[in-house]
């Protein structure tokens, strides 16, 4: 198996691994993201809710949709990572001081080629998602103000789960094939997203491994025997976390209006026009709606991703072998 088919299968499985893992806040900031001012509730307040009215099972709606997103979505954006990085190593084979690692402008290119991809392939399927998840929280929110409020009543609401394919048809039937591309604008945008992580990370990397060096008064000599296979699961867990921080901090806004265009709650024609009005109608808390739930999922996600990619990449590397 070739390596970058090895990253590929390690970014799938770490992916599903991650996002099993977390996938709760997934929920809550998807719903909070596409909700309005008026409704926005505290970590603690959305999971008393969500348990309330629909149970255990509500803090996971759209699971199944999330998983085969991010298998497909870490498979493709790692395949062709690694491919666009092997042809620019390839395209400086012959220069002179040429190295096996990427320049940070290279790094960038790889990952905005890799991203674009990527986000063209699988945005289907984060659309289905995010219907997925606040479907539910629509068809609870009317029983409230249409039934008389018994326990019968809302009995009734919790049993209201569309599946993928439900969600899948609902899209089909309201806006047609092109509404699987809803909120593709900002999703484009997103790319610099995944490209700020791996750049901060590689950077991070760099400053801990300098200063482990520097510590331990190493040559030149030294300074080659100690590279990224001696960062311990530890060490990549918090380099992962706070590379996805920054990351995540510097792109929440066009998270938001992604997750409105595709859960299709708000009526918006650009992603202009919907920071606009949600500026005008919430202020700039709105354009921060569930950061916090998001800011948790995706630290802890890209924490557990860096580690379980590393552990299943060796696995399967062995098993090729073998």
């Amino acid at each position: 198996m070739g390596d970058s088919a090895i990253h590929a299968v390690a970014g799938s499985v770490g992916g599903c691994v991650s996002m099993a893992l977390t996938y709760p806040l997934v929920n809550l900031s998807t719903r909070a993201a596409v909700q309005t001012k008026k409704e926005h509730l505290t970590i603690t307040q959305a999971i008393q809710k969500t348990l309330a009215e629909e149970g255990l099972s509500g803090l996971y709606s759209g699971l199944s949709s999330s998983l085969a997103g991010i298998a497909v979505t870490n498979g493709v954006y790692y395949a062709f990572y690694e491919e666009t990085r092997s042809i620019l190593l390839r395209r400086r084979a012959n220069t002179p001081h040429s190295t096996s690692a990427l320049t940070t402008g290279e790094g960038i290119i790889a990952g905005l080629i890799a991203g674009s991809i990527t986000t063209l392939v699988t945005n289907p399927i984060w659309t289905v998602q995010t219907a997925q998840s606040t479907r539910a929280v629509t068809l609870t929110q009317q029983s409230a103000s249409e039934g008389d409020g018994n326990t019968e009543g809302k009995a009734a609401v919790k049993k209201i789960k569309p599946s993928a394919v439900d969600a899948a048809r609902e899209i089909l039937k309201r806006d047609g094939v092109k509404g699987f591309w809803r909120g593709i604008g900002p999703a484009l945008i997103l790319v610099i997203n995944p490209v700020i992580q791996y750049t901060t990370f590689e950077r991070l990397v760099s400053v801990l491994l300098g200063y482990r060096l520097a510590r331990q008064g190493a040559t030149s000599t030294g300074q080659k025997a100690l590279g990224r296979s001696s960062l311990s699961d530890w060490d990549l867990f918090i380099l992962g976390a706070a590379s996805k921080l920054v990351a995540t901090g510097g792109t929440y806004p066009y998270i938001v209006v992604k997750s409105r265009l595709q859960a299709a709650t708000h009526k918006y024609k650009s992603s202009l026009k919907a920071i606009l009005h949600i500026l005008e109608s919430e202020g700039v808390s709105g354009l921060y709606a569930g950061l916090g739930p998001k800011l948790l999922q995706s630290v802890l996600t890209a924490a557990f991703m860096f580690v379980a990619q590393r552990r299943i990449y060796e696995f399967v590397k062995r098993v090729s072998k073998a």
